[in-house]
């Protein structure tokens, strides 16, 4: 069975700062037409930054959507044209303050696809040099570092609920020498 949609046409509703939100027409596979909302996001970049001694560079800070302190993995916004890596570098550099040695891919993850196109894209930076954080103007937050296992319990046990860093460092486990998560 062919499940794709067909697109008919669709108008932006809104344009924002960081997000557009469009309503599109598609055709069903049945034939039946219906709309979708979709929320237009250029894409991010997330890093899961370990240091020598085992620890998830992570930053708490106030998430207005969710009304929580959140702990995330540094993250942010693709610019025009960015390449993903140069990004996660940027922004690791500018929350955290650190440049990494090392620095891998991890994938790519769509966060919402039932109503987002947004494509965030994962790394894993190790062999860590401090080198002097620079927020953006309207950014607070406060970084911590974390032992890999905490945060993984912290995951598991749902104090950290945001998607990007659950993902990012499950992800990573598997890429650090000894940290496979245990699957007993």
């Amino acid at each position: 069975m062919d499940l794709r949609e067909t697109p008919l046409g669709g108008e932006t509703l809104y344009r924002g700062r960081i997000v557009d939100v469009r309503v599109d027409r598609v055709t069903l596979p049945d034939g039946k037409e219906a709309t979708r909302e979709v929320v237009v996001h250029p894409g991010g970049v997330a890093v899961v930054a370990v240091t020598r001694d085992r620890r998830v560079v992570a930053v708490r800070q106030y998430r207005h959507p969710m009304g929580e302190i959140l702990l995330e993995i540094p993250a942010g916004k693709l610019e025009p044209g960015e390449d993903p890596a140069d990004a996660g570098r940027r922004e690791l550099l500018e929350e955290t303050g650190y440049t990494p040695g090392r620095y891998e891919p991890l994938g790519v993850l769509y966060p919402t696809p039932g109503y987002c196109q947004e494509k965030l894209y994962l790394f894993l930076a190790t062999d860590l040099t401090q080198a002097g954080a620079n927020p953006d103007e309207d950014e607070w937050l406060e970084v911590v570092h974390v032992p890999l296992d905490e945060m993984t319990a912290c995951i598991l046990d749902g104090r950290v609920r945001d998607a990007k860093t659950i993902a990012g460092v499950l992800m990573a486990r598997g890429r650090l020498p000894g940290a496979a998560p245990d699957t007993k």
